[in-house]
Formats: structure tokens, C-alpha cells, sequence
């Protein structure tokens, strides 16, 4: 079958505004309406999802205030609110696609440093699933208890929290406390106390301005007390 020129103009038209009708039906990403931003009650933004965002994307040369690679700064709730984080949404949050779904036109994060723990990544998917609601700086609950500073329940786990971000290589500035040797040294030699107290002489850690619980200061130094044990 041969098409004449008329015929050719008229499918080419019909092709042209199929395309243009395609590309101009973009909608915006749904948003958890206001009043249902309940938050997950389990969840305390200043206390669980923040110390995730500092260790693993606020750091020198990436996300934080001096940074702000990409034109993301995410060293506290306002930053982290600015864009890339959609409340109800996390298929359409930039911020979750780069550190969980990782679709082929958004860049994996972090770069060159461990991925963030699935606990961890359930803990963000649920806060933006529920809203990305700020707690504020006290949350009314903690799952902290200062008579529990064995390594494996207590210590590690601060250490995921808080510091391998940072310090996750032996070439890392400030070492490496990845590994039970490495945060016993820590330990032996004073750093580790020093550091997370703010003792002057010492480097204020974690560097972006937060600080631990005083409940999780306190299962550290007994942890140190009592020898510092691989338990």
C-alpha cells in the first residue's frame, strides 16, 4: 500500500500531537494530605532517622552545611524537608530512590562508603510512608537503657549509628571503627570517650553538631568501665 503526500502529513500530525499530549500529561507526585501525617509512633525523627542521614550523607564533601552536593544539605530536618523527600510518598522521594529503589536515572547513595543497613532504610521508608513528620527534639520515648552496654546489644550499634559513616576504612580521617579491635582501641586510649563527650583536647564527634543521649553516653563509658569487652 502507498500513502500520497497527504496521507503522509496527516499520519506524521497525528504522530507529532500523540507525543505531544504523552509528554504533557505529567502530574505531580501525590502527597500525603496534612491532617494524616500521623507519623509512626514508634519512630522518633531526632532520635532514629536523623543520626542515620548524619552518619551516611552528612558528611565533608557530600551533604553537609559546607557541602551540599547536588543541593542537597541533610543535616537536619528543615534541609532534609527542602526537597527530595515527598510526606506519604516514597516511590516519587528522590532522597529514598537514591539510598533503597536506586532507579537507573538517580545516582546510588552513599558513594564509595558501605549502603545503609536495611534496618535502617525500613526506619526512613517508614517515616516518609507516614508523613516525614518532625518530632522535635524529644520524642517522649527511648528504647535506651543504660544498664545495657554489652558490645554486641549497645556498642556496635551506636557505632553503626553515629560514626561508620565517617569512619569506615583504615584511611578514614579519625580511624576506623568498624570492627570490635578497632572501637576497643578507641576505647584504651581515651578518643572514644573523649570524643562523644565533647572533653576539651578532643574532636567533638559526631562532627555536624549532634550529640548522643546522655543514656547512650552513659552505656559507653560503662562499656569502657568494664573493659571494654567483646560481650
Amino acid at each position: 500500500m502507498r500513502f500520497n503526500s497527504k496521507q503522509l502529513v496527516f499520519s506524521f500530525l497525528i504522530i507529532a500531537g500523540f507525543f505531544v499530549i504523552i509528554n504533557s500529561c505529567t502530574h505531580a507526585p501525590y502527597v500525603l494530605p496534612q491532617n494524616m501525617r500521623t507519623g509512626d509512633p514508634s519512630i522518633c525523627f531526632e532520635r532514629d532517622v536523623l543520626p542515620i542521614f548524619i552518619s551516611n550523607c552528612a558528611k565533608s564533601n557530600c551533604h553537609d552545611a559546607a557541602s551540599g552536593k547536588g543541593g542537597y544539605r541533610l543535616d537536619s530536618y528543615k534541609e532534609i524537608m527542602k526537597k527530595g523527600i515527598v510526606p506519604g510518598n516514597t516511590a516519587a522521594s528522590v532522597i529514598w530512590e537514591s539510598i533503597a529503589i536506586k532507579t537507573f536515572n538517580v545516582q546510588a547513595m552513599p558513594i564509595e562508603t558501605p549502603p545503609i543497613r536495611p534496618a535502617d532504610l525500613d526506619l526512613i521508608r517508614r517515616w516518609i510512608a507516614t508523613g516525614a513528620t518532625d518530632s522535635g527534639v524529644t520524642c517522649g520515648i527511648s528504647p535506651c537503657d543504660s544498664n545495657n552496654f554489652t558490645y554486641s546489644g549497645a556498642i556496635a550499634p551506636l557505632m553503626q549509628k553515629y560514626c561508620i559513616g565517617c569512619h569506615n576504612a583504615p584511611t578514614s580521617k579519625g580511624g576506623n571503627l568498624t570492627g570490635y579491635a578497632d572501637v576497643q582501641n578507641a576505647a584504651v586510649n581515651g578518643k572514644l570517650i573523649g570524643n562523644i563527650k565533647h572533653l576539651p583536647g578532643y574532636n567533638a564527634m559526631p562532627t555536624t553538631g549532634i550529640t548522643l543521649s546522655d543514656c547512650e553516653i552513659a552505656q559507653v563509658t560503662k562499656w569502657v568501665a568494664a573493659g571494654a569487652l567483646n560481650n
